[in-house]
């Protein structure tokens, strides 16, 4: 079942400015259009639309239907492999991901999940900007070349980045273990004064026994980060994100904005939800155990009502390059949280590590000094 694509211009609406004629884009922490020439706004148009979960197997039966998918162009980074938008009327740009030029000629078609709903984006390029050079002053041994790129604010995109969330009833059997602590007196010899004599300790001891049971547990939206051109562990350390606000997809919010597309396909995103699901099942049989230590031999688990949503969440990105290695800056775009990959500058560090020799050695000679006194 191929799932990959973008939200592209194919959906990517255009909405050009009455006043001057200049494209409008969404401005973040409103819900309207601003044109960035003469300043006139539109109010985005609010769906009513209850995006309900979708059935999973049903869906994946159903993936051929047009009301559940859509055609759309991709544009594949030779970099990293990264799927972007380009904005309307762009024939070149460079990958948000990693930096490396993109060309229009190189986009291809294919078939796409359409978004069921979207976080726009509240913090602006400004606010973004400041919070990534606040950021990049707490790094120690920074190089140089990184602080001035942290002062480009053109350096930071606005990327909407694709997501799965995954619902499920879960109900498992186990078996393992429960250790229940008992303390008892035990003797022990020791030498004192060149002695030896027997003393008496408490020592703390596990009793184990068999257990089994049990567990019903029910999920609701687990995240599942759909990118793989994105280091996964500094996006997730963006979360959490505040889903109680998202809204049924439009496109509008997409304008002057880019969207990735999802890489991580419908089932593989179930089997990373599973895997977090998983350890929340494991928790559930280790408080049925009880006790003050479980262990967990086997589970067998039944997964019953799967159900999903494919998101968008918004994030501003730079790439920097370094020693002929990419590091990727992340801010999430509705609470400023700044994560990312950071490089080291060796010089510096072996400056710092000479100072600290230097002090250490004027320090000893001063001290022998005194001493010789």
């Amino acid at each position: 079942m191929s799932q990959e694509g973008t939200i592209s211009e194919t959906i990517q609406k255009e909405s050009v400015c009455k006043g001057c004629s200049g494209k409008l884009q969404f401005a973040p922490g409103t819900n309207h259009l601003k044109c960035p020439y003469c300043g006139m706004e539109n109010e985005i148009e609010v769906s009513k639309e209850v995006f309900e979960e979708l059935d999973f197997e049903k869906f994946v039966k159903d993936f051929e239907e047009k009301e559940t998918s859509v055609e759309v162009a991709t544009i594949k980074c030779q970099g990293c492999g990264a799927q972007t938008t380009f904005n309307p009327n762009v024939v070149s740009d460079t990958c948000p991901c990693c930096g490396s030029p993109l060309v229009v000629k190189d986009a291809t078609t294919s078939h796409s999940i359409k978004p069921k709903a979207i976080l726009p984006f509240s913090v602006d390029q400004n606010k973004a900007f400041k919070e990534f050079g606040e950021w990049i002053k707490k790094l120690w041994f920074a190089p140089n070349k990184l602080k001035r790129f942290a002062r480009q604010e053109s350096k930071l995109t606005g990327l909407y980045i694709p997501y799965w969330t995954y619902d499920s009833d879960t109900a498992t059997d186990y078996t393992g273990e429960r250790g229940d602590d008992y303390q008892t007196t035990e003797s022990y010899t020791t030498t004192e004064n060149g002695k030896l004599v027997t003393k008496t300790r408490t020592v703390t001891k596990t009793r184990w026994s068999s257990a089994s049971g049990h567990v019903d547990k029910v999920f609701d939206d687990v995240l599942v980060v759909a990118s793989k051109s994105l280091p996964k562990e500094y996006v997730e350390k963006l979360e959490p994100w505040d889903l109680q606000n998202l809204m049924p997809f439009n496109s509008s919010y997409l304008s002057g904005f880019k969207a990735e597309s999802y890489q991580v396909d419908l089932r593989e995103g179930l089997d990373d939800a599973k895997i977090k699901m998983n350890q929340g099942i494991h928790e559930a049989i280790c408080r049925d155990i009880g006790g003050d230590h479980q262990r967990v031999h086997t589970t067998n688990t039944t997964w019953k009502g799967i159900t999903f949503k494919h998101l968008l969440m918004p994030v501003w990105i730079s790439a920097y390059s370094f020693n002929n290695k990419t590091y990727r800056f992340l801010i999430n775009g509705r609470t400023g949280e700044v994560q990312g990959e950071r490089p080291y500058s060796w010089v510096k560090i072996t400056f710092a590590v000479l100072a600290a020799a230097a002090v250490i050695a004027i320090i000893a000679i001063l001290a022998s000094t005194q001493g010789a006194n």
